[in-house]
């Protein structure tokens, strides 16, 4: 290890293109850790710690900037940050410590970054197969963007795609239906990971429907009907999370339901059924099990109706 003359801030843009080349983030990623990174070298600045250098950063200047986040207000809202939100800008500080010690840049070890406890386990929140048949009931599939919209939420179930995944999807990965009853493609995913995804006959049978009413040459998969001719008509991210949310509430579901609810629901109803938690994390693109493990609840549940069902302690007669 040896000690570096550069301080902290200096460092920035070295650690973004380690995050870019080395840990192959994509550019939001980056976009994110570079704007969570800035509130630590804001703080540096209001406690004139601008010139601090990486191995002098101690446990002590971790408290106060923790001690910080906590007290801080948002000018704008008026409210202090959330315990998830100061964990984001704690996760990005290890992730500099990370870089630190990958570049045998003397500094002190990450795990030293202790994130604060949250109040309740995150749960994500899903549809149960009653609220799902009903979500997928609800477009009108005798005109053709009610018939497009029924495909994506068909699709987005049946894979579990996130929203951007979907809508990067083009035409040409489908050319091949006509006698098809079985499907999986290829697809760049978050980090540009690739993953490979899996359609469900029904998918593949109302993907057959929506592809056989395309006279267009446009090359996206989903499309936006109207505009000039000559004008790009790929369906953008904001107009699949409109149309879900408007289908929820044709429904009767939680206004809360987003694309990435029919991921959870693809996700819950895998487990559910005695998935394994690693081959969900595969069937996600989870580079990490311990993002997978937010399920963990679904597989608790399973366990347990498992152990009352079958687990012989439990037929034994009492004295």
């Amino acid at each position: 290890m040896t000690k570096s003359n550069k301080a902290i801030p200096r460092h920035l843009n070295d650690f973004l293109d380690y995050l870019d080349i080395e840990k192959g983030l994509s550019n939001i990623s980056q976009k994110n850790y570079h704007r969570f990174l800035n509130k630590f070298l804001h703080w540096l600045e209001l406690t004139n710690n601008q010139e601090l250098k990486p191995h002098e950063l101690n446990p002590q200047y971790i408290w106060d900037y923790k001690l910080y986040l906590s007290r801080f207000k948002d000018p704008k809202t008026k409210k202090y940050l959330k315990k998830t939100t100061q964990s984001y800008y704690l996760i990005v500080l290890r992730a500099l410590l990370d870089y630190f010690s990958d570049k045998d840049i003397e500094a002190m070890p990450s795990s030293k970054v202790k994130l604060p406890k949250l109040s309740k386990e995150r749960v994500p929140k899903f549809l149960n197969l009653d609220q799902i048949e009903k979500l997928l009931l609800q477009p009108d599939t005798s005109n053709k963007i009610g018939l497009r919209d029924k495909v994506i939420l068909e699709v987005l179930f049946s894979t579990g795609m996130r929203v951007a995944e979907l809508t990067t999807l083009n035409r040409d990965l489908f050319s091949n239906l006509k006698n098809i009853n079985d499907l999986e493609i290829t697809i760049i995913g978050k980090g540009e990971r690739p993953r490979t995804v899996y359609f469900s006959q029904r998918a593949i049978s109302w993907l057959k429907k929506y592809l056989e009413t395309r006279n267009d040459t446009d090359k996206a998969l989903f499309i936006r009907y109207g505009g000039t001719k000559n004008e790009a008509k790929r369906l953008s991210i904001r107009s699949v999370e409109k149309n879900v949310k408007k289908y929820a509430q044709l429904s009767g579901l939680p206004i809360i339901t987003t694309p990435h609810t029919l991921r959870h629901s693809y996700a819950t109803d895998l487990l559910s059924q005695g998935v394994d938690l690693r081959a969900v994390q595969e069937f996600l693109g989870h580079s990490n099990i311990l993002t997978t493990q937010i399920y963990t609840h679904i597989t608790n549940k399973r366990l347990r109706d498992i152990h009352k069902k079958y687990h012989s302690g439990n037929r034994l007669k009492d004295n």
